[in-house]
């Protein structure tokens, strides 16, 4: 089916409040369509830094993390997991568009974030925070910021490849743009030694907000690895800086998932995290 019918068809079944499973029983998604946009919550820089601080104040008994780096999407990542009902909550990061909710998934783009928004009610959630894509595309540069978008409880009602669950399962999304590296490196040559360090300090308040709101398993990835060209190994490494035994985050989660979705031949940005974490595995 092709990206762009499937969006439309997604955006009118969240607009009717139901949708039609295979097998002919009409499924409700109103309820926790409405749950969710009126749960989500836009967070400032200056907000997250505090939660951030808070999370990093909060002493409690050390988990024993596990991790796996598997080559597949962040919807069939978030899947197992919530299949595998070992978890609380499930939570997982969008790879976000800075200026535009879903990126460009009603256009049939391919990216992530439009993976995600065609099959879930995360589009309506993004859409209930219009402040934070005004400030976004306010901004002079492509580091944009650490303002994100938490949307709790989010139903996800089809899979990769468009089909209608039976039931929708729940997952909370945290959305956060990365930095557009490839157009920092391009047009703000002033900025390219603050790529980095601006990707550490998000990453930081990505983890944050996801223990906040009590999430004990994530699902990350290859965050602006795609079009924003950051590199694998350097994203894969801030996230392991963070994560490893002597990581401010260590023992924090039960368990972290990296889908790093990689159809090129050399799967070099898979092979970037699964090197990373081959240790911890």
């Amino acid at each position: 089916m092709d990206p762009k019918a499937i969006a439309v068809s997604t955006i009118a079944a969240l607009e009717r409040g139901h949708y039609t499973a295979p097998d002919g029983t009409v499924v409700d998604i109103a309820a926790s369509r409405d749950a969710c946009v009126s749960a989500t919550r836009a967070y400032l820089p200056e907000e997250l830094a505090a939660v951030r601080e808070h999370v990093s104040q909060t002493s409690s008994e050390p988990l024993a993390t596990t991790f796996a780096v598997v080559n597949e999407t962040t919807l069939n990542g978030c899947a197992r997991l919530v299949t595998d009902q070992r978890y609380q909550r499930v939570g997982a990061l969008n790879f976000a568009s800075a200026k535009n909710p879903g990126g460009g998934f009603l256009n049939g783009a391919r990216a992530q974030e439009e993976s995600l928004a065609r099959s879930s009610g995360l589009y309506p959630s993004l859409r209930a925070c219009p402040e934070h894509y005004a400030a976004h595309r306010a901004l002079e540069t492509c580091l944009y910021s650490d303002r994100m978008i938490y949307s709790p409880a989010c139903p996800i009602f089809r899979d990769d490849q468009g089909g209608w669950l039976p039931q929708p399962y729940m997952v909370d999304f945290i959305t956060s743009p990365a930095p557009n590296a490839g157009v920092v490196m391009r047009n703000e040559p002033e900025h390219r030694t603050l790529i980095t360090p601006t990707l550490a300090e998000r990453a930081r308040k990505v983890l944050a907000l996801a223990l906040h709101h009590g999430c004990d398993a994530l699902v990350l990835g290859a965050w602006g690895c795609g079009v924003f060209q950051n590199d694998p190994a350097t994203v894969a490494g801030i996230f392991h800086d963070l994560l490893q035994p002597s990581g401010i985050y260590a023992g924090r989660f039960r368990h972290v998932l990296f889908a790093v979705y990689d159809t090129a031949k050399d799967k070099a940005t898979y092979s970037a995290f699964a090197l990373q974490f081959a240790a911890m595995i």
